[in-house]
């Protein structure tokens, strides 16, 4: 497999539509909070992000919503804004045994952390991990389309995440997104396994070795 350094918004927009498989799960209590959790922890590896709600009004913010943490078969979404940052989901955050993988963490993580204090440990994060693959983009929509060939739909990224009722392409939206994540790590190491990748050179390089070759091939 060759790996693109980039992708274009233009290649980007017209990719197939990528959708999580798997069962999606809202978490709407603490008691359904903690049967998430104890399934969530018999997992090595989980996909996370969060949403909030949009503010369009200045000086006015919004605490996050959602929690979204995915396996490759379930994805639970944790409806922050009606349980809080409860105690099960705190401890999944601090496992040093359960590896979460997500993009931004950090600001994933200063949002959660307004909600309670925890520190958060065995965390990857993917704009830092795919630099050794050659990739150059940060944001995941890109990403996944240079590794899959496949876009992630934003067009709920907007929308009001404290509804009474999320809607199912809130929930198909924010489920994508978590295990999205996983996807990509899973990819990056099954190809760093197996060697088999290349890392495409530069474009400004490619178009010198170009030149050099066409140079080499007149001088003979």
């Amino acid at each position: 497999m060759i790996i693109k350094r980039t992708i274009e918004k233009e290649i980007l927009k017209d990719l197939p539509k990528a959708t999580f498989p798997g069962q999606i799960h809202v978490v709407q209590t603490p008691w359904e909070a903690e049967k998430a959790v104890a399934y969530l922890k018999s997992c090595t590896l989980l996909g996370i992000d969060s949403e909030t709600r949009p503010s369009f009004t200045k000086g006015q913010s919004h605490k996050v919503a959602l929690l979204q943490v995915s396996s490759e078969e379930h994805c639970f979404l944790f409806r922050l804004n009606l349980t809080g940052l409860t105690l099960p989901v705190i401890t999944l955050l601090e496992n040093p045994n359960v590896t979460k993988v997500g993009l931004s963490l950090r600001d994933d993580f200063m949002m959660l952390h307004k909600r309670a204090p925890f520190e958060q440990h065995a965390c990857i994060e993917l704009q830092e991990y795919v630099r050794a693959f050659g990739i150059q983009d940060k944001s995941l929509q890109k990403i996944y389309g240079i590794l899959f060939g496949e876009k992630i739909s934003k067009s709920q990224r907007l929308s009001n995440w404290e509804a009474d009722m999320l809607s199912e392409s809130q929930k198909q939206y924010a489920a994508t997104d978590a295990w999205a994540c996983l996807n990509i790590y899973n990819r990056l190491q099954e190809l760093k396994r197996t060697g088999d990748f290349e890392i495409a050179p530069e474009e400004g390089k490619e178009q010198e070795e170009q030149i050099d070759k066409t140079a080499t091939v007149t001088e003979k």
